[in-house]
């Protein structure tokens, strides 16, 4: 019996594997922000991710 007869389904399974519904999925943004809670870091912090994603979107552009 060769070695190959033990792999076939290796792959296979792949297709199997469960799957997360849309409405369990987040898009990583955070819903209970509030600028009037903010204190300086939280700012800077939001004026860098907004630096970041503009940066991404002309890369994405060219």
């Amino acid at each position: 019996m060769g070695r190959s007869h033990g792999h076939k389904t290796r792959d296979r399974n792949k297709a199997s594997l469960p799957q997360v519904p849309k409405n369990l999925k987040s898009d990583g943004n955070d819903v209970e922000f509030s600028k009037e809670m903010a204190d300086g870091a939280d700012l800077e912090a939001l004026a860098r991710a907004n630096a970041a994603n503009q940066r991404v979107q002309s890369r994405k552009k060219k």
